[in-house]
C-alpha cells in the first residue's frame, strides 16, 4: 500500500454553537419562541424579564448580530431551494439541529427519503418535488416535464422518468402524479390485493366517469361486476386521499398565535411582531456589572450563554420584522382587494430587498403567521409564482376563476373554454386545460357536473313523507 499526501484548500462554514443557536431560534414559531425564553428566564438567573413601556418601538441589531447574520448566511441551502443535496459528502450540520415539523410537505418527504435513498437519486426528486404544487401534483403536463428533467440532469436522461414513478409508488403513494387517476391508482397499488382492490383498479382505469357520477348500476353494467362488489369497490376508492400529501404527524393546535401584525394606518400599511406571549428578555444590569472583573467559570459562561441569547432573539425579530414589511409592501394590493390582486413574488426577490440569503428568508417564513384585516394566514402564502408568459401570478388567475363561477349562472355553467375566453379579454391568456387545472385545484366539477347539481331536485324530508 503507498501512502500519499495531498494538500488542498476547501472553503467552509464554522458552525459555532453561537451560530447554531442564532439558526435555531430563527426557525422558532411564536409558541415555540415563548417557550424557550420562559424556559431560559428559568435556568439562567443573569436573565430577567424587560417590561415593554413602548410597544411600537424598534431596537436596533447590535454590531456583532449583523455579523452572524452575514454568517449564517452563507450556510449551505436547504435541499428543496438548490434543487438537490448539498455537496462535500457531509450532510449538511443544520439538518442536526433540533426544531419542529416543518410546514413544507416537499421538505418533510425529502427528509424521510434522505433515510433511505442515494444522494444522487435524492437530487432528482428533490427537482420533481419543486415541480410539485402543494397537494402533491405535478404543476405542468408530464410530457413537458420530463423534457426539461432530461435537460436539467443530462447524465441521467434515462433515469428521471424512473425515479418520478419510484416517487409516485414511494413512501407517500401518489406523490408527483400527473393527475387524479394517477394518485389514486398509486395509493391503491399500495393496499393489499384482493378482489375489491383489483376492481376498484379496473373502474379507476377505464371508467372515471361512471365513478366521478356515482353510478354504481352504470359500473356494474360496464365491468360485469355484482353490484354489491362495485360498491366495495367504490368505497374503497372513496377511502383513498384525494391528494398525496400527507399531514405532519405532530398534532396541530387547535389555534394559531401570529407572530407579525399588519395593519393599515396613515394611508399606508405598518407593520409590528406580535408582543403576546413571548416575554422581552436582558441581562440584569446590575449581574453584567459585578461581573465585569470577575473570572468565575460558572458565571461568566452564564452571562455568555445569556448575551448570545439576547443577540439571536434580536436577530431573529429583525429578520422576521424586515421580511414582512417587504412582503406586505410588495403584497399591498392583495391586502387591499383580495386574492386577485397577488402579484408575483419569489424567495429571492424578497432576499435580495433585504439584503440577505434565500435560505435566510426560507427560514424565517417557514410555520410564521400573519394577522391582517383579511384574515390570519402563513407568511408563505405572500409568495406567488409568475403564470408563465404573463405578468400575473397563478393564484391570481385561480382566485379570478373562481370568481367567474361563483357569479355564474345555476342554469348555464361556464365552460373551460369560455373563462379562458373572458380571462383573455381582461389581457390574460391561458389554455383550457389550465384553467381545469385551477378548477380541481378548487375542487369545483366541470360545467356539466355544476348544471346536473344545480338542475337535481331536492329530496324531500322525512316531514314531507308524513
Amino acid at each position: 500500500m503507498k501512502a500519499n499526501l495531498r494538500i488542498g484548500i476547501t472553503q467552509g462554514v464554522n458552525l459555532t454553537p453561537q451560530l447554531l443557536q442564532s439558526i435555531r431560534l430563527l426557525q422558532l414559531t411564536a409558541p415555540q419562541l415563548e417557550q424557550e425564553l420562559r424556559q431560559a428566564l428559568e435556568r439562567n438567573p443573569l436573565l430577567e424579564q424587560e417590561e415593554i413601556e413602548d410597544e411600537d418601538a424598534e431596537e436596533a441589531v447590535p454590531e456583532a448580530a449583523a455579523v452572524e447574520v452575514a454568517a449564517w448566511d452563507e450556510l449551505p441551502e436547504p435541499a428543496f431551494l438548490s434543487g438537490g443535496a448539498t455537496g462535500g459528502g457531509d450532510e449538511d450540520a443544520t439538518l442536526r439541529i433540533a426544531d419542529g415539523e416543518s410546514s413544507d410537505p416537499r421538505l418533510r418527504l425529502l427528509r424521510e427519503l434522505a433515510l433511505h435513498w442515494d444522494p444522487a437519486d435524492l437530487e432528482v426528486a428533490a427537482w420533481w418535488l419543486d415541480h410539485c404544487d402543494d397537494r402533491g401534483y405535478l404543476e405542468r403536463p408530464l410530457d413537458e416535464l420530463l423534457a426539461a428533467a432530461r435537460a436539467a440532469f443530462p447524465h441521467r436522461a434515462g433515469d428521471v422518468g424512473l425515479l418520478r414513478i419510484r416517487l409516485l409508488h414511494g413512501d407517500w403513494p401518489g406523490m408527483a402524479a400527473a393527475d387524479a387517476r394517477e394518485c389514486l391508482a398509486a395509493q391503491l397499488r399500495a393496499l393489499p390485493a384482493d378482489a375489491s382492490t383489483g376492481l376498484a383498479a379496473r373502474i379507476l382505469d377505464q371508467q372515471m366517469e361512471l365513478l366521478a357520477a356515482h353510478d354504481v348500476d352504470a359500473l356494474a353494467a360496464a365491468t360485469g361486476a355484482d353490484p354489491g362488489a362495485v360498491q366495495a369497490a367504490v368505497a374503497t376508492i372513496l377511502s383513498l386521499r384525494p391528494h398525496p400529501v400527507q399531514a405532519p404527524v405532530a398534532a396541530e393546535d387547535g389555534h394559531i398565535v401570529p407572530d407579525v401584525i399588519a395593519w393599515r394606518a396613515g394611508g399606508g400599511w405598518r407593520v409590528a411582531l406580535s408582543s403576546r406571549g413571548a416575554p422581552r428578555l436582558r441581562i440584569a444590569p446590575h449581574c453584567e456589572r459585578a461581573l465585569a472583573g470577575s473570572d468565575h467559570q460558572v458565571l461568566r459562561g452564564l452571562l455568555d450563554e445569556a448575551r448570545w441569547l439576547v443577540r439571536g432573539v434580536n436577530m431573529r425579530n429583525e429578520t422576521l420584522l424586515r421580511t414582512a414589511q417587504v412582503l406586505v409592501e410588495r403584497q399591498a394590493g392583495f391586502l387591499d382587494h383580495g386574492p386577485e390582486a397577488i402579484l408575483p413574488l419569489t424567495l429571492r426577490e424578497v432576499a435580495d430587498a433585504i439584503g440577505m440569503h434565500e435560505s435566510t428568508v426560507s427560514r424565517i417564513v417557514s410555520g410564521k403567521y400573519i394577522q391582517t384585516p383579511r384574515g390570519t394566514f402563513e407568511l408563505k402564502r405572500l409568495f406567488a409564482v409568475r403564470l408563465e408568459g404573463a405578468e400575473v401570478s397563478g393564484a391570481a388567475v385561480r382566485a379570478m376563476v373562481k370568481r367567474l363561477i361563483d357569479e355564474e349562472p345555476a342554469n348555464a355553467p361556464l365552460a373551460d373554454d369560455v373563462i379562458a375566453g373572458l380571462l383573455a379579454r381582461q389581457g390574460i391568456r391561458i389554455a383550457r386545460r389550465t384553467v381545469a387545472k385551477y378548477r380541481d385545484q378548487l375542487s369545483i366539477g366541470p360545467a356539466r357536473a355544476r348544471r346536473r347539481a344545480a338542475t337535481r331536485p331536492a329530496r324531500p324530508s322525512r316531514q314531507e313523507y308524513v
